[in-house]
């Protein structure tokens, strides 16, 4: 039996490196920030012990079935840090964070504190680290909605077609409106950012306007 002095200590490591990741998911205003990181990882760590725990006071051979049904629980919640956005289509990220995140306090509930520490490190590098490459070298696409108001909406449209041809980029979702006299020219497309600012810079002169913004549930 663990004394609960041991208890203690792998429940405070767990929910200490929970919270580590969390901070890094507040700071880029994403879902599942400190406080949800710290209970998963808490939570899933004193699973982890109840789980040996419980199956050493009953004498049950089968100390890892409580822990065991973790994963698939944990499924559930990354499930739901994906469609809270928009059907499904976004927050690998989050989901993923949160499935790593249950890992680490399994290992912290297990009494792996080196294992539970090195994973966090490695967790932190690929959000930060990774994260900073993907966008200082514009490997990053987003989906982002354009429109773009004018008083000569085939001219513009036609070229729309051209720019997006030339930069390789999808478009979806092509329309034409009128709105108050003016007409109005909207699509969607995955781009990276410097083609995003690419479009806007040749699309945007005196009377057209072009509004960009990203799709609903596009981050991550």
């Amino acid at each position: 039996m663990l004394s609960l002095r041991d208890i203690f200590l792998r429940l405070t490591i767990a929910a200490v490196l929970g919270a580590i990741i969390g901070i890094e998911r507040d700071l880029r205003r994403r879902p599942a920030g400190m406080r949800t990181s710290l209970f998963v990882c808490m939570a899933t760590a004193l699973f982890t012990i109840l789980s040996g725990e419980i199956a050493r006071l009953f004498g049950d051979t089968g100390s890892t079935r409580i822990a065991s049904n973790i994963v698939q629980g944990i499924g559930f919640l990354g499930a739901g840090a994906i469609l809270k956005e928009a059907g499904g289509r976004v927050g690998m990220t989050t989901a993923a964070t949160i499935f790593v995140e249950a890992a680490i306090g399994m290992a912290a509930g297990g009494g792996l504190f080196a294992v539970a520490t090195y994973s966090t490190a490695l967790v932190l590098f690929g959000l930060v680290c990774l994260g900073w490459v993907a966008q200082r070298f514009d490997l990053k696409y987003r989906p982002m909605a354009f429109r773009v108001t004018t008083s000569h909406a085939e001219s513009v449209a036609t070229e729309v077609q051209r720019l997006l041809n030339e930069l390789k980029a999808p478009m979806q979702h092509f329309r034409v409106s009128m709105a108050g006299g003016k007409s109005i020219v909207e699509f969607e497309s995955v781009v990276s950012h410097s083609q995003q600012e690419k479009i806007v810079s040749q699309l945007n002169r005196q009377g057209v306007i072009t509004e960009v913004m990203p799709v609903e549930g596009s981050r991550e």
